[in-house]
């Protein structure tokens, strides 16, 4: 019996419930077709020894076994660092979300602590709001670890693509480049420059940290309001490992008590 047929016998014969799939496909993410190929291929040899099909555990016992080995308490930070994240993207309406991951990756790399993946807003008007919450939500994962356990890991910064390297790139570009500063609005600084500028123009690094401390302050006040929620959606994505946008929704909902927010402002 090929893989395929393993799989189709093993649809039949569960009623075709499909449901397990969406979490399979989340849990594949970032895995080429190769991948699964040879994933299969051993479970095969596996449940052929055990003289049974294979099921839609053993497809996910054998995707979360690549995962990262966390603590329970490492599992749970980085949750609420990453839930932190899907909030403030959903509630400061600037993308929508559609997975949220700890101890695996969902964009090429098997070996991430966490990642929301999400789709930003394309037809907003890229006004200095839109700045300052596109900001806030870069910061939103740390403030949550601020909010829930007074201090921070490093893992909000650290390299180029960082949490907080991606901020400040966000509102130095406010004060150099996109003419949203209150101080000579219309001189232009190339990405380069700007950064030696920031080097050593104390000013200009008290305008763009002035910016941040902002953008900061906009989702702590978020999150402090839905920190229930926060918590609570934070120990069941650490508890299942992954989620898709629609079930992060719902937990949103759910714990929120299905209340409308509204929007925030600068």
């Amino acid at each position: 019996m090929s893989e395929c047929a393993d799989l189709d016998y093993q649809s039949t014969n569960q009623e075709l419930d499909l449901a397990p799939l969406s979490r399979l496909a989340l849990l594949a993410c970032g895995r080429t077709g190769a991948d699964i190929e040879r994933l299969v291929r051993e479970l095969r040899r596996k449940t052929r020894r055990e003289q049974r099909p294979i099921s839609w555990a053993d497809i996910e016992t054998a995707l979360m076994a690549s995962r990262i080995r966390l603590t329970d308490g490492h599992r749970y930070r980085l949750a609420v660092h990453e839930v932190g994240h899907a909030m403030a993207y959903t509630l400061l309406e600037t993308g929508v979300v559609y997975a949220v991951t700890v101890g695996g990756s969902l964009n090429g790399s098997v070996q991430s602590f966490g990642q929301v993946e999400f789709t930003p807003f394309h037809d907003r008007p890229q006004n200095d709001d839109w700045l300052m919450r596109t900001c806030a939500a870069s910061l939103a994962g740390r403030t949550a670890e601020l909010l829930v356990f007074g201090e921070t890991l490093a893992g909000s910064g650290g390299d180029p693509n960082s949490d907080l390297a991606k901020a400040t790139r966000l509102m130095l570009a406010a004060e150099t480049q996109l003419g949203f500063s209150d101080v000579n609005p219309l001189i232009y600084f190339a990405p380069e420059q700007a950064q030696q500028q920031l080097l050593y123009d104390a000013e200009l690094r008290n305008r763009v940290d002035a910016r941040l401390q902002r953008a900061e302050a906009m989702v702590a006040e978020m999150l402090t309001r839905h920190k229930t929620a926060m918590v609570a959606i934070a120990r069941q994505l650490a508890d299942i490992g992954v989620m898709s946008g629609d079930e992060f929704r719902n937990a949103l909902a759910l714990s929120s008590g299905e209340q409308k927010t509204d929007p925030i402002t600068v």
